[in-house]
């Protein structure tokens, strides 16, 4: 039986149609496939200063991914979302985790080696750690299932690991969780280079769609997205990876199938194809960033955050003050 699941979207900036399709919208599913767990959303902001942030655009980013949660279909009503660093055991069991964990374990994460290849001086401890502060957010909750893409699976493959080697050492204290793999979801591609993935940190602002774009900015972004000299329409990842993006995307905003849409599509121009895109995409955000803006500037966004976060606090306690005793920390005999 599914007891509890938990996942996180790091606030450093503003989020885009690939975090909505790859992410945000299996939330959503999950909440309702799912309708006897108990759920745990978080902003991850303790995880966004691995690198410098501004504290005030950190903040406000804050504040739009919580929005956004909300606006995307999260029902605060049936789902606790909180803020990560509002829930003070998770650097708690964090360092609990960096001490169950070895140095070697953490060197081969790949986020970790790929910029120490590029950047020799200048990385920040909590580059390396943090996958134990990742393990820390999940095994806090006992969480059963854990959404997760495939550039994840070595996150929580740690967290299984250190969960386990932790249950070994003083006895059974964490849940083991497992991956929830959507097979349904999108993975979207950059719209300038889709060969890499679609990243708010981009240099090239034309690469990705922010959930809060404007209608015209949303219609130029697509219509300007690299494609290929073949005018057909269809899916193939390796030799058309251009329009195999915009495939993926118009299944993703749509109830349509990638060969429904071949199909649909299959005596008609890019230039067609893209406007129509364009179209499908802002029609379907227009709700989403009504709401949005309504919930941003409201009241209930605190509300929400207040009763989630207290949620959260009274669930890591319980299981902090269990995992301090098994270590045997503080005065408790």
């Amino acid at each position: 039986m599914v007891k509890r699941i938990v996942s996180g979207v790091q606030p450093s900036g503003k989020l885009t149609i690939g975090n909505y399709l790859g992410a945000i919208k299996s939330f959503v599913k999950l909440q309702e496939e799912y309708r006897d767990a108990e759920f745990f959303f978080f902003v991850a902001d303790l995880h966004a200063i691995t690198v410098t942030q501004d504290r005030l655009k950190l903040r406000q980013s804050i504040r739009e991914v919580a929005a956004m949660y909300i606006a995307c279909g999260l029902d605060p009503e049936r789902v606790n979302i909180f803020i990560q660093s509002e829930v003070p055991a998770h650097n708690q069991l964090g360092y609990i985790m960096e001490s169950t964990a070895y140095i070697g374990e953490m060197e081969r994460m790949t986020q970790y080696k790929d910029k120490r290849q590029r950047q020799a001086e200048g990385i920040k401890t909590s580059l390396l750690t943090y996958p134990a502060l990742m393990a820390a957010d999940i095994l806090l909750y006992d969480a059963n299932l854990v959404p997760i893409g495939d550039d994840q699976n070595q996150h929580l493959e740690l967290t299984r690991l250190v969960g386990e080697r932790f249950n070994n050492q003083y006895g059974k204290t964490f849940e083991i969780p497992k991956a929830y793999y959507n097979k349904d979801v999108v993975r979207i591609k950059s719209l300038a280079d889709p060969l890499k993935k679609m990243s708010k940190s981009d240099e090239v602002e034309r690469s990705y769609i922010l959930l809060d774009d404007e209608p015209n900015r949303i219609k130029n972004k697509i219509a300007s997205a690299v494609t290929d000299s073949d005018t057909k329409i269809y899916y193939d990842e390796e030799n058309k990876p251009g329009i195999s993006n915009l495939l993926a995307i118009y299944a993703g905003f749509s109830d349509k199938s990638v060969e429904e849409i071949e199909a649909l599509y299959q005596n008609k121009s890019y230039q067609e194809f893209k406007f129509d895109l364009g179209n499908l995409i802002v029609n379907y955000l227009t709700p989403i960033q009504d709401k949005y803006n309504e919930i941003l500037k409201s009241k209930y966004l605190d509300e929400v955050l207040d009763r989630g976060r207290d949620r959260a606090i009274l669930i890591s306690n319980r299981k902090l003050e269990r995992v301090y005793h098994r270590v045997g920390l503080g005065r408790k005999k």
